[in-house]
């Protein structure tokens, strides 16, 4: 099967900034390109707008103006459904209602011919029910594209339970044809992105709730040990407030409220009171002119320890050990097996986060998990209030030694990155066993949808196996609601991984 001929019309319904992306995509690979909107003379408003975009893209060398004179030529408004009757492909972006899109599509098919593709860009609503009053459902699908439609690549392929194979095969090609990166799906909530994304906002706002760190400092933490682009709470403020939240509400009624999706009270709290973000001037941070963005917490200066003593060679954080020998501090190797742990001069300990806290043990100090120790310019430390004040500051001075700043937080278990990529990978490895999407899909769409620096298996091969199981499961002796508890697939592939590499 493949990509839909340049001279079949396509159609998009709803022109807003989604709708117009989406039809500016089509528009740019050659085909001639219909808009449609409910309310009269915003089709025509929508085509003007998008003519300007691709002014604006001659202006910058990305596209000629003789290119743009034909796509020009080639965008039509429509003021009727009954002048998309000859469109081989049409594109749904209107309000996320499920009654409206079921009246929108109903209408289309009586119009339509019945080879003509139907699609959805829904980001909540299940496809399948969508389609489900349709009487040829076969031809019925996803197609969500991420915003802005027109730089980001990721298209999600969503096959409802009733689409066919040729159609959603089809519309896999039509979608790379266009230039972009298609991941085929199944209809399940959130399909891949917005369901396996969860946790990346979730924990940092558990980590928020239980007043272990501000978001400032979270979203640092993010950034520069974990290496993703925007911190949780910037980015939820970019989104808006209120869309995330809608999101992760949805995500978790279909899960039929799994605790493992739970929404953010606090954000509930920030969405009633109005603070959604940049488009309002205030979300978690004062987006209002002049205003001072708050500073994470970075910790004073600390003498170096002279020497450490590892325990073990460090698991995912190894690296270090070269690290600080580069920085002039004598290590001297002990081998224990699955040590994770430096011994300091003081005689308390540097801990990678494993999902037990501080308080536990006698002279701890946990320390975060980092996408790259030698690139990472922050790391998070984690103490109680009984841990020696010589031991946090030796460790604060060994990681300031080796040119990072500190950022001590709350003794929460999993600390910050930790336990957001323990999660994601836990939730990825669940999605692949119910068949939601392949492990190359989930990567792909992890990296180039919500621009993850690794995508969750590529995150696990480099970890280790074992780590995100063993972090969950500490974290779910310690919190047993059940949002912590390792999936079944986790729990067999740790299994699994332990038995290659023992096979005794």
């Amino acid at each position: 099967m493949t990509a839909l001929d340049l001279s079949s019309p396509v159609a998009v319904v709803g022109t807003g900034t989604m709708g117009q992306g989406i039809a500016q995509v089509a528009l740019v690979a050659g085909h001639p390109v219909r808009l449609y909107d409910a309310a009269p003379g915003r089709a025509r408003e929508a085509a003007v707008a998008i003519g300007a975009r691709l002014d604006r893209l001659v202006d910058k060398g990305r596209l000629d103006a003789a290119a743009r004179d034909a796509a020009r030529a080639r965008l039509e408004p429509a003021q009727t459904l009954a002048e998309l009757a000859d469109c081989a492909l049409v594109v749904e972006a209107v309000l996320e209602r499920l009654d409206v899109k079921q009246q929108l599509f109903g209408e289309l098919e009586d119009i339509v011919a019945e080879d003509c593709l139907l699609a959805t860009n829904t980001s909540s609503l299940s496809v399948t029910a969508i389609g489900g009053a349709l009487r040829h459902p076969g031809r019925f699908l996803g197609l969500h594209f991420f915003n802005p439609a027109p730089l980001l690549p990721l298209v999600e392929v969503v096959s409802g339970f009733a689409t066919d194979v040729a159609s959603a095969t089809r519309a896999y090609e039509t979608a790379r044809a266009w230039g972009k990166t298609p991941v085929a799906c199944a209809d399940t909530p959130g399909f891949i992105v917005n369901r396996i994304a969860r946790p990346f906002y979730a924990e940092a706002f558990a980590v928020y709730e239980a007043q272990a760190a501000d978001p400032a400092t979270i979203d640092a933490v993010l950034r520069e040990s974990g290496g993703f682009r925007m911190g949780a709470f910037e980015l939820t403020d970019l989104i808006g407030q209120d869309v995330n939240e809608a999101v992760t509400r949805s995500v978790w009624q279909s899960f039929f409220q799994d605790v493992r999706f739970t929404p953010s009270l606090a954000q509930r709290r920030l969405v009633e009171s109005g603070r959604l973000g940049r488009k309002t001037g205030h979300g978690w941070y004062d987006h209002t002119e002049g205003a001072e963005r708050p500073e994470p917490h970075t910790a004073d200066k600390e003498q170096p320890p002279a020497h450490v003593v590892a325990e073990g060679r460090l698991g995912p954080a190894r690296e270090l050990l070269d690290l600080i020998r580069e920085a002039g501090i004598q290590v001297r190797e002990e081998d224990e097996d699955n040590g994770t742990r430096l011994v300091l001069p003081s005689g308390g300990q540097l801990v990678l986060a494993d999902g037990q806290t501080s308080v536990e043990f006698r002279d701890v100090v946990y320390f975060d998990l980092a996408l790259d120790y030698r690139k990472a310019t922050r790391i998070a430390l984690a103490a109680c209030q009984d841990t020696s004040p010589r031991t946090l500051a030796e460790a604060t001075g060994l990681f300031q030694a080796l040119g990072k700043d500190v950022s001590v937080i709350g003794d929460v278990p999993g600390m910050i990155v930790a336990r957001t990529v323990a999660r994601i990978i836990d939730l990825a490895h669940d999605a692949l066993v119910k068949g939601v999407a392949t492990k190359e899909d989930i990567d792909t769409a992890m990296r180039l949808g919500v621009n993850y620096p690794l995508g969750p298996f590529e995150w696990d091969d480099r970890l280790g196996h074992d780590f995100a199981y063993e972090v969950l499961d500490e974290m779910h002796d310690r919190d047993p609601s059940g949002r912590y508890a390792p999936s079944l697939a986790l729990f067999r592939h740790s299994c699994a991984a332990e038995r290659r590499e023992d096979p005794s």
